[in-house]
């Protein structure tokens, strides 16, 4: 591995892991602070990209689109949280399991209804469709440059958020003690499900986001989040800064070990979760 490829991969493992803190930023927020386990967080990933698919052809723009799902996105949380989650919140976590399992069903059934069984491709946004040369045989995308962009100013907005606002407190409060905080006069219930909002939101928007660079097939959202839980795992439970961290390596790990060691490429991640268990079980960071 020559030294340009070397950098090519390791950009390539720096834009997978901050596509991956996008989606268990959200995952991380909802299971941390809500305590609920989200099983169709992923489902939400599937859901961006196949809006953004259709509101481009629909509306003949890519940015158009991006921002006339967001919204629906937002929408879409709200009503998963208020229909169902309401009632789950004081169950055992068997119930989530077993809910969220089953809108994993509901929604991909809704997706093949809505857009059919076939594989989309959503083409590159004109200003970013070009790519710079690294050397006489290496090029690189500008928009995966422009992903890396978005995902890192997104990453420190909501750290700025959770560390340095009188919202980030709240949330930081609730996920300690929901109790107390509700005590002093907080409205608990309506912080859930804006979390809630806003984990989706961040998920379907990575999925937009993500589009251009991969293709939308039904049931695209379960594989990454199993990836998704693992970061979770690793970085600690309800952690932002380990969501991040998490996200970076196992992106790195992904990618540098299909070009390493391919044959066992499958079971890098969760190797690396096992070892970092060992030595700390709560996570990174929790």
């Amino acid at each position: 591995m020559d030294l340009a490829f070397f950098g090519v991969q390791l950009l390539n493992g720096l834009q997978y892991g901050l596509l991956l803190f996008l989606i268990a930023s959200g995952l991380t927020l909802i299971f941390g602070i809500m305590g609920i386990i989200n099983l169709a967080h992923g489902a939400m990933y599937m859901i961006g990209a196949y809006l953004v698919w259709d509101l481009t052809l629909r509306l003949g723009n890519f940015w158009l689109a991006i921002a006339v799902a967001i919204p629906i996105a937002v929408a879409l949380g709200l009503v998963i949280e208020r229909l169902f989650l309401d009632t789950l919140y004081k169950r055992d976590h068997l119930y989530q399991v077993l809910l969220t399992f089953g809108l994993i069903l509901v929604i991909n059934e809704a997706q093949r209804i809505i857009w059919g069984g076939d594989v989309h491709s959503v083409a590159i946004p004109a200003p970013f469709d070009a790519s710079l040369q690294l050397t006489d045989n290496l090029q690189y995308s500008v928009y995966r440059l422009f992903v890396m962009g978005v995902c890192l100013a997104l990453a420190g907005v909501i750290y700025w958020v959770i560390r340095h606002t009188r919202l980030g407190i709240i949330i930081r409060a609730g996920a300690v003690n929901r109790d107390m905080v509700e005590g002093l006069g907080i409205n608990v219930r309506t912080l859930f499900t804006l979390i809630f909002s806003v984990g989706v939101a961040l998920t379907a928007f990575a999925g937009m986001i993500a589009a251009p660079l991969t293709s939308i097939t039904p049931g695209m959202g379960d594989s990454i989040l199993i990836t998704c839980f693992v970061v979770v795992v690793i970085g600690g439970i309800g952690s932002i800064k380990g969501a991040f961290w998490g996200a970076i390596l196992i992106g790195m790990a992904e990618t540098f070990g299909s070009v390493l060691i391919p044959s066992i490429a499958s079971m890098v991640i969760y190797l690396i979760m096992a070892a970092v268990l060992l030595v700390k079980p709560r996570g990174l960071f929790a």
